[in-house]
C-alpha cells in the first residue's frame, strides 16, 4: 500500500494532468472519462513500485501528460494512456477495458500492450515484431503516437535501469523510436530522445558539448539580442503579430555534425537559429507572408541564398512547412532563421497530431502525410515480405530526404532522395512498375536507373513483354519498389539461393575446405557482399564467377587484421576447436599481433546479459575470445557493447557505432555488456585528422614527433597539401584512450598545426 506521501506525489502529478486534460476535453462527460481512468488505473496499480521507488501510477500519468502537453491528442488519447499498463500488469483483460472504457479505448490498449510485449519479448523476432507494431497505423495511428510518449518517459528514468535493458533500450530508440519521431513531425520529442541517447551513450561529450553551449550562450547571448531587436522593429511596422525566440543547437545535432564533419566544436559556426511565428493577415496566403517577412530581413543582413529552404512551397513528407534562411549577423557569424506561421508552428511542433487537426481547414501537408502513411500501409499489408527487410527499409525510409518530381500531366510525388525512375513508376502503380522498360526526363530518354532530381517531370514507357529483372533490385531505392519485386523475383531467387549454396560447398569440398558459417561470412566480405544469401544467390544467378576462388581464400587468409583479445565468461574452460586449418589458421603480422583468434562455440545457456564481462589484455588467459568490429574499431577506454553472433563469437562494438545500433534494435537477446580491463602493453590501431598551415618540413617535424617524443609507431600516413593549407590523418598504434588523448592534446601545439581530432578509422 502507498504512504500518505505516496499519494500527496500523485494527487500533484495529476493535477497537472487534469488542468492540461480540461483544455482538450471538448465536454464534461469526456472529462468524467478522464477521472474514472485515473481511478481505475490506481487502484490497478496500487501499491507497485519502479525501480526509482516512485509509485508505478506515476508512468503512466507522465506519459498522459506527454500525449496531451506535447502531442496535443485528445481525451481518448488520455485514458489509453493512463491506463496503457493494466491488461499487461495485472489481472484485468482486454474485456474488462471494453466494458469500462468502450470498444475503441480497449482497441488502443490492445495496440500499446502487442507494441509492449514485442519490445519486451528477448527473441530474435524484434523486427517481426517492430512489423506487427506498425501494422497499427492501418487501425490508429495514435497507438504510435502513444507508444512515443511512452517511450520518451522510460528516456527521460532510464538512469534507474540496469545496465544489460539500457543498451537494448537505446539502441531500439535510435534505431526505430527517434526516426520514427522524425518522420512524424514530432520535432521537440525527436530532439530530446538523442540528447538523452548521447547523455547515456557518451557521457563524456555530451558534457563538453552542453558546457561549451553553455559558454557560448553567456558570451554572445547579448549579441543576439542586438541582431533579434531590428527585425522585431521592421516586423512591427509592417503591422505584423509575431513572437521571436532564439535557441542553440541540441549537443546531439552538434555532436552528429562534429563526427559526420570530422570537425571540432569551435568550427560549429551555425550554432544559433532565429524562430519567428507570426499570425497571418488575412485574405494573404501565409506563404507569400513568409516570403515577405524573408524580404524585410534581408533588408537588415545580407543572406546566404544557398543556404535558402522554401518549405512553405512544397512540404515535407512529415507535413513540415517553414521557411529557412540564413545570414550575416553583425558580428561576423551566420544565424539560421526560421519563418513559420502559428498554424505551421503548431505542425512543426505536434506533428502527425496536428496534421489532422487542420485537415479541415485544407492543409497543404494534408496530401503528403496522408501519401507518406499509406504507402506504409501498403507495404506492412504484403504477407511475403521478410521482417529484417523490412525493418532495414523502413528504418532508411524513416531517415530519408525526399525531392519532388512530375508526372507529364503536372502532378507533384514526393520520393526519397536517390529514388529512381523505377521508384517512380511503381509509385504511380504496381502494373506500371512491372511493365517498366525506359522514361522520359523532361522529355529526354533515360533508362529506368536514372536518379530522379528534384523538380523533373518523368514519363514511363512500358511493354507489355516486360517483367521484373534482378538488376532491378539495385535499382530501386524505395520500400514499395523492392516489395514488388522480390515478390516477383521470388521463386527465381529461392532456386539460386540453393544452387548456389550447392554450387560453392562443391567448390569449398574439391579444395579441402570444410563449408561452414565462418567461411561464408569471410567469402562475403571478400566480395563485397552484405550477407551469405546474396553470396548464394550471386553464385547461381551466375553473377559471381567463382573461377578465382583459391585467390579468394587466400587474400582473405592473409590480410593483415587487428589482435582478438578474450574476454573473460565466469564457467568456461579449455574447449576443443574444430577448425579447418587451411582456411582459419593464425598468421602473424608485422606488428607482432595474430591475424585472428579462432572463437570457442558459445554455449547459449551460460550467456547473461545482466552482468558485465571485462575485455582482458592476457591472451593466455582461458577465457572467451573477442573480436573487435571492423566497423568503427573500438580501442581500450571507449565505451562498447558486444554481440555473441552465431559462431559464438562475441564482437566488441562502439556504444554509438551504427552497425551496434541495428544489432541491438533487431537483437536484443544477444547483446553483452562488456568493458574494458587497463590495457598498456597491448597497441590498439586508431586514426587521427589533422589540419593547418603548410610550411616546409612539417611532414618531418610531425613524423619525427610522434615517433621519437611521443615513441608511438606509425602505420599509415596520409598529408596533402592545397593553398598554403596541408590536411590529412595518421594511422598509429596505442595502448588506450587516453594515450590516445594525451597524443592529441600534444601535437596541437606543434606549430602550424590548427586542430588534432579523433576520427573514424576506415577499412583498407
Amino acid at each position: 500500500m502507498f504512504t500518505d506521501k505516496d499519494n500527496a506525489i500523485i494527487e500533484k502529478e495529476f493535477e497537472v494532468l487534469r488542468l492540461a486534460s480540461l483544455k482538450r476535453c471538448a465536454n464534461q462527460g469526456e472529462y468524467e472519462v478522464v477521472l474514472k481512468a485515473f481511478d481505475f488505473a490506481k487502484s490497478a496499480h496500487n501499491g507497485v513500485r519502479r525501480r526509482s521507488g516512485e509509485p508505478y501510477i506515476i508512468h503512466p500519468i507522465s506519459v498522459a501528460q506527454i500525449v496531451v502537453q506535447e502531442i496535443g491528442l485528445g481525451y481518448k488519447s488520455i485514458v489509453s494512456a493512463l491506463i496503457h499498463d493494466v491488461v499487461e500488469d495485472t489481472e484485468y483483460t482486454l474485456e474488462d477495458i471494453e466494458r469500462l472504457f468502450g470498444a475503441k479505448i480497449a482497441s488502443l490498449v490492445d495496440g500499446l500492450t502487442k507494441i509492449k510485449s514485442a519490445f519486451d519479448s528477448q527473441t530474435s523476432s524484434q523486427a517481426e515484431n517492430f512489423r506487427r507494431i506498425l501494422l497499427t497505423l492501418n487501425d490508429d495511428v495514435r497507438v504510435i503516437l502513444i507508444k512515443l510518449a511512452d517511450r520518451l518517459h522510460n528516456m527521460r528514468t532510464l538512469e534507474y535501469m540496469p545496465d544489460h535493458k539500457k543498451s537494448k533500450i537505446l539502441s531500439e530508440t535510435m534505431y526505430i523510436f527517434i526516426p520514427l519521431a522524425h518522420r512524424l513531425g514530432l520535432y521537440s520529442i525527436k530532439s530530446e530522445l538523442e540528447n538523452i541517447w548521447l547523455y547515456h551513450t557518451l557521457p563524456a561529450q555530451y558534457e563538453y558539448i552542453q558546457s561549451r553551449i553553455s559558454q557560448t550562450i553567456a558570451e554572445r547571448g547579448c549579441a543576439m539580442d542586438e541582431f533579434i531587436e531590428p527585425i522585431s522593429e521592421s516586423l512591427r511596422q509592417a503591422g505584423y503579430k509575431f513572437n521571436i525566440s532564439k535557441r542553440t543547437k541540441t549537443p546531439y545535432s552538434i555532436w552528429r555534425k562534429m563526427e559526420s564533419k570530422s570537425i571540432p566544436f569551435e568550427q560549429i559556426y551555425d550554432l544559433y537559429a532565429v524562430r519567428i511565428v507570426f499570425d497571418p493577415k488575412e485574405n494573404q496566403p501565409e506563404r507569400i507572408q513568409c516570403w515577405h517577412i524573408y524580404s524585410l530581413i534581408t533588408e537588415l543582413y545580407l543572406s546566404k541564398t544557398d543556404r535558402i529552404r522554401d518549405w512553405v512551397s512544397t512540404p515535407k513528407i512529415n507535413g513540415y512547412e517553414a521557411l529557412h534562411c540564413t545570414v550575416m549577423g553583425p558580428q561576423g557569424n551566420w544565424v539560421e532563421i526560421q519563418i513559420r506561421s502559428v498554424r505551421m508552428n503548431d505542425l512543426a511542433e505536434r506533428g502527425v497530431a496536428a496534421h489532422w487537426s487542420y485537415k479541415s481547414a485544407g492543409s497543404p501537408s494534408e496530401n503528403e502525410m496522408d501519401k507518406w502513411l499509406n504507402m506504409v500501409r501498403e507495404v506492412l499489408e504484403n504477407p511475403d515480405s521478410n521482417a529484417l527487410e523490412f525493418l532495414d527499409r523502413f528504418h532508411s525510409d524513416l531517415l530519408s530526404s525526399e525531392i519532388y518530381v512530375f508526372t507529364p500531366k503536372g502532378e507533384s510525388r514526393s520520393l526519397v532522395k536517390g529514388s529512381t525512375a523505377l521508384d517512380f513508376a511503381y509509385s504511380i502503380h504496381s502494373e506500371i512498375g512491372s511493365k517498366a522498360i525506359a522514361a522520359k526526363a523532361n522529355f529526354k530518354l533515360v533508362p529506368i536507373s536514372y536518379e530522379l532530381r528534384n523538380g523533373d517531370q518523368i514519363e514511363i514507357i512500358t511493354a507489355e513483354s516486360q517483367k521484373p529483372q534482378r538488376e532491378w533490385l539495385d535499382y530501386a531505392k524505395t520500400p514499395k519498389a523492392k516489395s514488388f519485386i522480390m515478390d516477383a523475383l521470388k521463386s527465381e531467387i529461392k532456386d539460386h539461393l540453393k544452387s548456389g549454396q550447392t554450387i560453392l560447398d562443391e567448390k569449398l569440398s574439391e579444395m579441402g575446405i570444410k563449408p561452414q558459417a565462418r567461411v561464408y561470412r569471410k567469402l562475403t566480405a571478400a566480395y563485397g557482399l552484405n550477407n551469405r544469401e546474396e553470396l548464394f544467390s550471386k553464385i547461381g544467378a551466375g553473377i559471381l564467377d567463382l573461377s578465382d576462388l583459391s585467390t579468394t581464400i587466400k587474400k582473405s587468409t592473409t590480410r593483415k587484421r587487428i589482435r582478438f583479445w578474450n574476454l573473460q565468461f565466469s564457467g568456461f574452460g579449455n574447449q576443443n576447436n574444430d577448425y579447418n586449418d587451411n582456411f582459419d589458421n593464425e598468421e602473424e603480422d608485422d606488428n607482432g599481433g595474430t591475424e585472428e583468434v579462432a572463437p570457442v562455440p558459445v554455449p547459449k545457456k551460460s550467456i547473461d546479459n545482466k552482468k558485465d564481462y571485462l575485455l582482458k589484455e592476457n591472451p593466455l588467459e582461458k577465457t572467451l575470445s573477442y573480436q573487435v568490429a571492423r566497423c568503427c574499431k573500438p580501442i581500450p577506454g571507449d565505451k562498447v557493447i558486444g554481440f555473441i553472433d552465431d559462431n559464438g563469437e562475441v564482437i566488441v562494438h562502439k556504444n554509438s557505432c551504427p552497425e551496434a545500433i541495428q544489432l541491438a534494435s533487431r537483437y536484443g537477446n544477444k547483446i553483452v555488456k562488456a568493458k574494458w580491463t587497463k590495457h598498456t602493453v597491448s597497441s590498439f590501431l586508431a586514426r587521427i585528422s589533422m589540419r593547418g598551415i603548410d610550411r616546409i618540413g612539417i611532414l618531418n617535424e610531425l613524423t619525427q614527433f610522434i615517433t621519437l617524443v611521443l615513441n608511438v609507431n606509425i602505420r599509415k600516413i596520409f598529408i596533402e597539401t592545397h593553398d598554403g593549407i596541408f590536411e590529412g590523418f595518421i594511422d598509429l598504434y596505442v595502448h588506450n584512450t587516453e594515450d590516445l588523448d594525451k597524443i592529441i592534446k600534444q601535437m596541437s601545439q606543434v606549430k602550424g598545426v590548427e586542430n588534432v581530432i579523433r576520427t573514424e578509422l576506415k577499412e583498407d
